[in-house]
């Protein structure tokens, strides 16, 4: 969408507000020893204590109130009572939600407790790299140099990107407008970026694999050789100078 009015500017702040604020307290609440399920649940109730509703839920009927996504489960996994995180896993959460006809969408990943398996080098280059990607957008910028930004800086740092897995325009929907904003050079995408458009940019940062695959549960994403991914998301208006991040209250 395009923000056109004040009105349209505060609500898209309130939606994005309630998501960043709901993925830093998933963030404190994830500890060893804690369900997915349990996280999940816990994330629902911060986004109801803003009148927010689960996105996923709202638009896709998706089985649990926020995508959490651990070790090699790289995105949209399906919270389980009996997925207990523990100390050194690889997780993600992706909190999206509506409030009051407009939506917000941020998504960080991050380690449970002592990083034993050397992740961080792959969390820090996914939100390194998205942030970097975030102070090149302007109007008028092409979105396909900023996917070519996004895959030259993963390489440079040892790792590969994500194609089949995108940002997106959002605002009265999910998703809207531009529909792919991809963390490579994609030359058929011609569009540029607008002033007062409105975007989620997300990094999806491998350690080897560029390709995600659906499995049997029609939901979680995973790469065929097990590769670890990191991603990291916030949505933003376009302005003719630096974005405006509306989820900087994730802290990412």
């Amino acid at each position: 969408m395009s923000i056109s009015s004040n009105e349209d500017l505060e609500r898209m702040k309130a939606a994005a507000n309630a998501v960043a604020i709901t993925l830093v307290k998933m963030k404190e609440y994830a500890k060893a020893g804690v369900s997915t399920k349990e996280l999940d649940e816990y994330g629902n109730g911060i986004l109801r204590q803003f009148g927010a509703n689960s996105a996923p839920v709202k638009d896709y009927d998706f089985p649990g109130y926020t995508c959490i996504s651990v070790n090699y489960d790289a995105c949209h996994g399906v919270p389980a009572a009996d997925l207990i995180l523990k100390t050194g896993d690889l997780i993600n959460v992706d909190v999206s939600a509506e409030l009051n006809g407009f939506y917000g969408d941020n998504g960080a990943s991050f380690i449970i407790g002592e990083d034993i398996h050397n992740h961080t080098p792959l969390i820090t280059a996914s939100n390194e790299i998205l942030n970097l990607a975030i102070s090149e957008i302007s109007s008028r910028v092409r979105i396909s140099e900023i996917g070519a930004l996004i895959h030259n800086e993963a390489k440079k740092r040892g790792f590969t990107v994500i194609r089949n897995l995108f940002g997106h325009g959002i605002g009265r929907k999910l998703h809207e407008n531009p529909e792919k904003v991809p963390c490579f050079k994609d030359k058929s995408i011609k569009e540029r970026f607008r002033k007062n458009q409105v975007v989620a940019i997300e990094t999806f940062i491998s350690t080897n694999a560029e390709y995600l695959h659906e499995m049997e549960d029609g939901w979680t994403q995973r790469s065929d050789d097990n590769s670890y991914v990191a991603q990291h998301e916030h949505t933003i208006i376009v302005t003719d100078n630096k974005p405006i991040i509306l989820t900087k209250a994730n802290g990412n």
